[in-house]
């Protein structure tokens, strides 16, 4: 999973990418694309872990990218490749300024997130013309196009052409003709007000907050607890009532975004997390660890992670009948801790 930091110059990008990663960013960022990897904290792994013993212990991992500085420096109409860095991207996480400067002018979050939201929708509309034209040309050489294709981006161009994101069409965002033009203003998003250090408040932004999936970060301050000692940290927690650390809440909240679970498999070699959509069939997930599982596939052996801690270990579930056996069609829950049987 990985997730696409963007934002307009002087947004704060740098400090939030660094809060999410612990990354310390030097010179090089501002010509070099950065990517952070981190565990997703689950405490679900950690007992499991100390049930199990295992030889390795893995989290699932969520991924945060941060374009080279200049390239959000350039100017979208005459450079389509702005935005080529993030087209890979699962989501993308907007930072708007929302923090006041010594003698400068105050923040304008509402205003800022429309102009990068915009710039955004022009990408995808500069992308869906060029395709149109192509697709024209094409048939007035008598070549044969593809019908699902052009009427799905006849209505792309008309919702970019409203000033609307595809995020915000359902039906063009998923569309399985459109998956190679990987669109940016299809892909969910988190916008992340950045405020300054006393400020733990939304901004005035209501029609934004009222469409789109928001949270408010206090970016420097996230940033230096990034930083300290366990012991620090709890101190600064409790100075700021800070509940819960920014990196966890962003977390979350992405994984809320794109709808994502987390399976478990165990054993004496390893505990491991596994992240698939929530919704994803057993034969599905089994092609998450590997092929050949789901080549294989003939049952999968389920217990649920809470039925596990209430019988205490895997055979006293096993004889309360919490372990099932379930075939291809069945849809894997959040917690579920899974043995594959296959045969290739």
């Amino acid at each position: 999973m990985k997730f696409g930091i963007t934002g307009l110059s002087g947004s704060g990008k740098s400090t939030i990418f660094e809060t999410l990663t612990q990354n310390i960013l030097g010179e090089k960022h501002k010509t070099e694309n950065s990517m952070g990897a981190i565990d997703v904290p689950d405490t679900r792994v950690d007992v499991l872990s100390e049930m199990y013993k295992p030889k390795k212990t893995i989290h699932a991992k969520i991924e945060y990218f941060l374009p080279a500085v200049h390239n959000q420096k350039s100017d979208i109409k005459k450079d389509q490749n702005v935005w080529t860095s993030v087209r890979d991207c699962d989501a993308l996480i907007h930072v708007v300024k929302n923090f006041a400067e010594y003698g400068q002018e105050p923040p304008t979050p509402c205003k800022d997130f429309l102009q990068l939201d915009q710039d955004i929708i022009l990408a995808d509309y500069f992308t869906v013309e060029k395709r149109m034209e192509r697709i024209e040309a094409e048939k007035k050489r008598g070549k044969k196009t593809d019908k699902e294709e052009s009427d799905l981006l006849t209505t792309c161009h008309k919702s970019l052409e409203d000033g609307i994101p595809l995020r915000k069409v359902p039906e063009i965002a998923s569309a399985q003709a459109l998956k190679g033009f990987a669109f940016i203003s299809a892909k969910p998003t988190l916008v992340l007000f950045n405020n300054n250090d006393e400020d733990p408040e939304f901004p005035d932004c209501k029609d934004i907050m009222a469409k789109e999936d928001c949270m408010v970060i206090r970016g420097k301050l996230e940033q230096e607890l990034s930083h300290m000692s366990a012991e620090d940290a709890g101190d600064f927690l409790s100075e700021y009532d800070i509940k819960e650390v920014a990196r966890e809440r962003v977390i979350k909240k992405s994984y809320e975004l794109l709808g994502l679970i987390s399976f478990f498999t165990v054993g004496e070699d390893e505990v491991r997390a596994w992240t698939i959509k929530k919704g994803t069939s057993a034969l599905d997930a089994a092609e998450v660890i590997h092929s050949d599982i789901k080549k294989g596939f003939i049952r999968a052996e389920v217990l649920a992670y809470d039925d596990l801690m209430d019988a205490k270990t895997y055979n006293e579930a096993r004889k309360k009948g919490t372990v099932r056996l379930e075939g291809k069609t069945y849809l894997v829950n959040d917690g579920d801790i899974i043995n594959f049987r296959f045969n290739v």
